[in-house]
């Protein structure tokens, strides 16, 4: 099972790059075939600060986007205007 050791940090590092908030489902628990999935759904914001998550198990996360910060980020950080074709 990778989820425990990369989930959080593949996550993360996707709302990084993208400045961009990311909201990731995952599903958890044991599956019939006896696979293991380590769950763990969350809500990134642009600086890769985790928001709020569900450790294990079913549940639902709730968070208030504010695009005025990812505004704030992507001024900061201009990198589409780094893009090359």
């Amino acid at each position: 099972m990778t989820g425990k050791a990369h989930w959080e940090t593949l996550v993360r590092a996707r709302a990084i790059e993208n400045l961009a908030f990311v909201v990731a489902a995952a599903q958890g628990g044991y599956h019939l075939n006896g696979r293991e999935t380590h769950g763990h759904s969350m809500i990134v914001d642009p600086w890769g600060t985790v928001l709020t998550q569900v450790p294990r198990g079913t549940g639902f996360v709730n968070v208030e986007i504010d695009r005025e910060y990812q505004q704030t980020i992507r001024r900061t950080f201009p990198t589409i205007d780094h893009l090359r074709l």
